[in-house]
């Protein structure tokens, strides 16, 4: 339960911190008026004030604890299961392969959360933009209220598929981030810290095993 808490406030600092970045991304990205990162910076603010950095924002965060107890759950599981089929039991050091996979299954599973959250966050970031430029460019009025409201209208006008939108290539993406995520964090750990001390409370594969594993590499 620490665990989980202090990953949800974590992941809840890491979305405030980085968000306003990712406003001015997908805005850069998504409008042609922009000639740079600073010119969007300005733009905003001069038009929004620092709210307007952060619209959007609480459907990231109220999702980010559903979001990694999905990832960290599938992932252990997965690798749970993955350890049981090939060597007979969990109770074994996993190979980076059995890492690799298990975090790509867990990116692909956290999409059925990620992918509305971010639907959302996408359209309420860009739904503010001047009717026609020049000194007189006025704000056209929010199509959406809010996180909750923006999913309800999505659905309703466009069915759940609507908020699946893009749902591939977010999995695409958040499949090989993940997987990546979980090998690289534990080859690091297996690095820095020597094996009495790495806390994984696992065994090493038999030596069988690791031949198997190290001739079907090659």
């Amino acid at each position: 339960m620490a665990d989980f808490i202090a990953g949800a406030l974590g992941g809840a600092c890491g979305v405030m911190v980085g968000y306003p970045l990712d406003t001015v991304k997908v805005r850069i990205q998504t409008q042609g008026q922009y000639r740079g990162i600073w010119h969007c910076i300005h733009s905003t603010y001069t038009a929004e004030k620092v709210s307007g950095f952060f619209r959007g924002m609480s459907m990231p965060i109220s999702t980010v604890s559903l979001s990694s107890a999905i990832v960290f759950g599938a992932y252990r599981n997965c690798l749970h299961r993955l350890c049981e089929l090939k060597y007979g039991t969990a109770n074994v050091r996993p190979t980076k392969v059995d890492i690799f996979l298990s975090g790509y299954v867990a990116g692909g599973a956290q999409v059925l959360v990620s992918s509305p959250a971010d639907v959302a966050k996408v359209r309420l970031q860009t739904q503010m933009w001047p009717q026609h430029s020049g000194p007189c460019a006025v704000l056209a009025p929010p199509r959406y209220t809010g996180p909750v409201h923006c999913l309800l209208t999505i659905a309703r006008e466009e069915g759940l598929c609507g908020l699946y939108r893009g749902s591939f290539a977010l999995m695409f993406r958040d499949c090989h981030s993940f997987a990546t995520y979980f090998l690289c964090y534990s080859a690091f750990r297996e690095w820095l810290l020597p094996p009495q001390q790495d806390g994984s409370g696992t065994s090493p594969r038999p030596r069988g095993i690791q031949i198997q594993t190290f001739r079907d590499s090659e």
